[in-house]
């Protein structure tokens, strides 16, 4: 008697059991693929400011820095001596 009642029971709604699991995890399947291609756009959104606000000024100062260095390269040395000394110090134990 109770083989009988669950299969009629599984039977009524076949299709409630994916629909109840999407709705018991917090969202369907339409909401899922909208977070989906809404972080896919961040994503691509940082690494583009990365490239832009990040790697092009380092570039920039680097370039400026190496510049600097061939036209004056006794005040290069200096500085280059004068932040090893600090570094150094703060890095003692």
């Amino acid at each position: 008697m109770t083989d009988t009642s669950t299969k009629q029971t599984s039977q009524s709604n076949p299709t409630g059991t994916s629909s109840s699991n999407s709705e018991a995890n917090g969202m369907s399947q339409h909401a899922r693929e909208a977070a989906d291609r809404v972080s896919h756009s961040a994503v691509e959104f940082s690494r583009d400011a990365a490239q832009h606000y990040v790697r092009e000024p380092a570039q920039d100062i680097f370039g400026l820095m190496k510049s600097y260095a061939k036209d004056n390269p006794d005040v290069a040395a200096c500085w280059a001596f004068g932040i090893g000394v600090l570094v150094g110090w703060k890095l003692k134990p």
